[in-house]
């Protein structure tokens, strides 16, 4: 059973760097949490370094710029790393061939298609219909909120052609505001359970976690061998990726989980206790809200 804390200076001076989660952690997919943005700025006042590390499928410079929108303080945060930019490498190396058929929503998700500078010759990305495609890339469903099944035509061909699907989110569901959408990693979930083959780069899989080392890397101030927290609502995303890189998680049980955690301000011990049991993933800590 994880500790419960109320307030994340209770544990902040242990770790060097906060891994955190955006969405259903620092906002709601609409605005941003004002406590969550001030807590990751007095962090940064006592010398901690956050790394933004979301499952969004957007380079990062776009979701900076989305974030910003949203009320999250430049100061909040050092550095951004995305699974779009995971996995708009593998992508721009050919993982999935050269013309794909895009899901998504557009103009939103053009950035995805963005020049990406990398080591090797980028090979030239063409969008064609899905049956003109190598491979398929996926940063979202066309309707987030329509039953997933009316892909499973397109799906059965797909796989019956061997091709490779990207999921630049494998995220299942974020709630925006009160409403719940669906995400990529629904539909890389359907697509596997078809008998096809996903590839995955956010949360919990270890290329994003690899990329957000690299960007606190980069920082001036950074040291060798950092002490890591990785903070977030994804139970599946979050938590367990921190659990498999052996890193210490701190779990926002008012996010995706209020309902089973039973969050008001702080988790109900036996419902937080019933609820991981039923998952499998324990977290090193876990509060209401980031505060």
């Amino acid at each position: 059973m994880p500790s419960i804390i109320t307030n994340f200076t209770e544990i902040s001076d242990q770790y060097d760097v906060a891994f955190v989660d955006l969405w259903g952690c620092m906002h709601n997919g609409i605005t941003a949490f004002a406590d969550a943005v001030t807590a990751m700025q007095d962090y940064r006042k006592r010398g901690g370094v956050v790394v933004l590390v979301t499952n969004s499928p957007r380079p990062w410079d776009s979701v900076a710029k989305q974030i910003s929108g949203m009320g999250v303080a430049d100061d909040a945060w050092d550095a951004i790393a995305t699974s779009g930019d995971s996995a708009r490498a593998a992508m721009f190396r050919g993982i999935v061939g050269e013309k794909v058929y895009f899901m998504g929503e557009m103009p939103r998700d053009e950035d995805f298609f963005k020049p990406l500078s990398i080591s090797e010759n980028p090979v030239e990305i063409q969008r064609v219909p899905l049956d003109q495609a190598e491979g398929i890339v996926c940063c979202g469903p066309f309707d987030t909120q329509a039953d997933l099944d009316v892909n499973r035509a397109d799906f059965l061909y797909a796989k019956t052609k061997g091709l490779k699907l990207l999921c630049a989110n494998p995220d299942i569901i974020v709630d925006r505001g009160e409403s719940r959408e669906w995400c990529a990693g629904a539909l890389a979930a359907l697509y596997t359970e078809m008998g096809g083959e996903s590839l995955y780069f956010g949360k919990p899989h270890p290329p994003i976690y690899d990329l957000a080392r690299r960007r606190y890397a980069a920082l001036t101030a950074a040291v060798p061998e950092p002490r890591i927290i990785a903070i977030g609502d994804g139970i599946r995303t979050d938590i367990l990726g921190g659990q498999m890189e052996d890193i210490d998680t701190l779990f926002i049980t008012g996010g995706l989980a209020a309902q089973e955690t039973k969050t008001d301000q702080s988790p109900d011990e036996i419902a937080l206790s019933t609820y991981l049991k039923k998952e499998k993933v324990t977290p090193t800590h876990s509060i209401g809200f980031l505060r």
